[in-house]
Parts: structure tokens; sequence; C-alpha cells
């Protein structure tokens, strides 16, 4: 068991409690501080619960985007899902089998922070592959692909699914509103109707609400996860983001796949804020976005007793980044890859700096692997750079993949 201590960093605990001090780490909890091994971050660090992805598609993180003809857009998912399909991207992705994309997926979410998301797919689907990923991807859920006639029909129905749902306290998970078709702009009617449109519902892009729909989400008590890249290289418009917050919904984020989304989180968090000034002549402040990422997607995932601050007993998921700004939120919202300097999930660190390597023992246990980011060695669970020599090799070209911050051939030679 991993028992240890990250002394003199600055702790974001949660949106109301940030403090210079300490965590402690025992085994899979977050504990009081005071371990012999002990880590200092000499005050230039920042320790952050790790982030939560809300809505991906973990088989689908390839590049580049595929999307509508210049000059247009679409007016459902419906169109975009055949011009996918009949891509050159599409036909390139092809070469890989859906273990090797979900690999891809989950190391996307990995150097953004993440150690917590949702796939987009159903467990029909993913439930042989989530487990061997080496992040969390959430395993309990319902889940419905939408509320329309062109819904795929994933597990059991509306109804039955949200039943489940709501008998074992978790998430209801659907798009809603993606698309401004008469049916798209019909979901909450839908939901509302089959009776299913309460507190476990975990909303998707919820783009072409009405004021009326706003409403009654927020009095429902449900969380939306807001796509904000995917929905305007889409559709060239997102959800109705200053009403949702206004009303007092539980807004996350989430990135969509990487076909019509930001490349990462961080980079969605940064692109999420500059939208919403764009938008409405005013800041987004990066308080707010914190909470996106950690307390609101835990809630809206119903693991908040367990996930999204760093209180004593809750689970020790922890991202620390380099202190480049005085405000910790400012400093997580302008993160890049490179600012990443550990990553724990569960009290086990999947990725570092070399001067935590003592966490594990001192040296690179079995399991892990080096690469170099930014000029300098680094550890990570699993072998990534093995498995982007392999994928590159059965595309037939040096591909790049821009959420993966290094090259693997320097870790061959």
């Amino acid at each position: 068991m991993l028992t240890y201590t990250l002394k003199n960093g600055v702790v974001v605990s949660s949106a109301e409690r940030v403090r210079p001090g300490d965590v402690g780490v025992c085994g899979e909890r977050l504990s009081g501080a005071g371990a012999p091994l002990a880590v200092d971050l000499q005050g230039a660090s920042m320790v952050y619960p790790a982030l939560i992805n809300t809505h991906d598609h973990l088989r689908g993180n390839y590049l580049p985007r595929v999307g509508p003809k210049a000059g247009t857009f679409y007016l459902s998912w419906l169109p975009w899902d055949k011009d996918l399909k009949d891509s050159p991207t599409y036909q390139e992705r092809s070469n890989l089998t859906v273990e090797d994309l979900y690999i891809f997926g989950a190391y996307k979410n990995l150097f953004s922070g993440v150690t917590t998301v949702n796939d987009h797919f159903p467990p029909a689907l993913n439930r042989n592959i989530l487990p061997r990923l080496p992040i969390r991807a959430l395993f309990n859920y319902g889940i419905a692909h939408e509320s329309s006639s062109y819904d795929l029909k994933w597990g059991d129905g509306i109804q039955k699914e949200h039943q489940r749902a709501v008998k074992n306290q978790w998430p209801f998970i659907t798009h809603l509103s993606e698309g401004f078709d008469e049916e798209s702009m019909r979901g909450v009617e839908h939901l509302e109707r089959l009776g299913a449109l309460d507190k476990h519902c975990l909303l998707i892009h919820c783009l072409a609400f009405s004021d009326e729909d706003i409403q009654k989400v927020a009095k429902a008590g449900a969380s939306v996860s807001w796509c904000s890249a995917s929905n305007m290289f889409m559709f060239n418009i997102t959800c109705k983001i200053r009403k949702f917050i206004q009303a007092g919904i539980n807004v996350s984020i989430g990135t969509d796949s990487t076909h019509t989304g930001s490349y990462n989180l961080l980079a969605e968090m940064r692109y999420a804020r500059g939208l919403y000034q764009k938008l409405y002549g005013e800041e987004l402040p990066a308080k707010r976005i914190f909470q996106m990422v950690t307390e609101n997607a835990a809630r809206s995932f119903w693991l908040d007793q367990y996930l999204g601050t760093l209180d004593r007993g809750k689970i020790a998921d922890l991202l620390v980044i380099k202190a480049k700004m005085d405000d910790p939120f400012e400093n997580l919202a302008a993160a890049t890859m490179g600012d990443i300097e550990l990553l724990i999930m569960a009290g086990k660190p999947l990725y570092g700096e070399m001067r935590f390597i003592g966490i594990l023992g001192g040296s690179l246990p079995a399991g892990y692997t080096k690469i170099t980011v930014n000029g300098a060695p680094r550890f990570i669970i699993g072998n990534p750079a093995a498995h982007y020599i392999q994928a590159r090799k059965k595309i037939g070209f040096k591909k790049v993949l821009d959420f993966l911050p290094f090259e693997p051939e320097t870790e061959e030679g």
C-alpha cells in the first residue's frame, strides 16, 4: 500500500477551499499529512482534484477532424455520421483495432490530467475493454443514445435504462437536442412524457433548448455536459450556456471525440472560455471552469461522495500542475499538457516527472515505461510509445496525433 505526502504545495481542495500546505495519501484514499515518505513541492506546484471528462468517444479519438463542407453546417448528428464513415480519415482509422483506438482515447485523457471519463458507447460494446484502460472509465450508468426516431437503440430503451439508473443511484446518460431538426427540438418534451427527466439525467449537448426547456431541466435537477468546440464545428452554435448557468443547472465539460471536438480536456477548457467571451462579451470565471471539470462533473456521475474535491477520505485522484500564475483557477484554465507534473489515480501515480519516482519505490516498476515530454524524461503507466509505434506501422506512415505529447522514436533509440 502506497502511503506518502505531497508537501508545501498550493492545495485546491474545492472551488471554495484553497490553502498552502500538504496532501496525504494512504492507499487509495486521501488522508492526513505526515507520512514518512514525502515529496516537497517547494511552493512551486498546485495540487488539484484530477479532472473528469463527462463526454468522450474513446474509440473515436483520431485526427484530422471530419465535418461539414465549407460554408455549411449540420442540422443533426446523422449526416455527420455518414460523412465520417465516407471520409479518408475513417478509412485510415480502420487500419487500427477497436482496442487500439480505446488505448489512444485513454491516453488522450490521461495526458490532459483526466482520471475519470465517460465513453459515448454502451456497456454492450465497451464492457470488455474499459477495465483494461490506464484510467477510470465510467462503468455503471443507464444509457440511451438519444431521444428521437433515429436513435441508435442502445440499451433496453429510455424508460428501462432510466429506471435502472434510479434504482442503482447511477446517472442516466443520453444525447439530447444534438441539432435543430424538429425531433431534436422536442427532446426534453419526450423525456418528460416518458417520466425520465430528473436528477439522474446527464444530458449531452442540448443545443436547441427553449427557455422553457432550460427551466424544466433546472427544476428536474438534471446535469448537462457542454461540448463547445464540437458544437461549433458541427453546428456553428452551442447551447445557451449563460442561461444554463443562470438557471442553476449543474454544467460539466465534455470533449466529444477529436473527430469534431478539442484534442483534449485542457484545450476544451480554453476553447470554452474564449467562446463564452465571444458570445457574451464577458468572462467565464476560471473558478467556474474548475468546478465544471471537478465538482460538477463528479456530481453529474453520482460520484461526488468519492471524487471531485480533495476532502479527506475521498479517493486519492490528484493532479499536480506547475504554478505559473498566482490564481490557482487561472493557472488550471491556462494549463497545457507540458504543465502537468504528476497525475495520480486512487493513490497510484499514473504519469509524472522523474522527481516523483520515489513514490513508486525509487525505480521504474513493472508496468511502467519512460517517455520524453518537453525534452525531459517522465514515467508513464503502460507503454504508449510502443502502442504509437505499432499504430504507425499499421497505418503505414508517421501519423501524428496532437493529444500525444511525445515522439515514440525517441524512446526507441
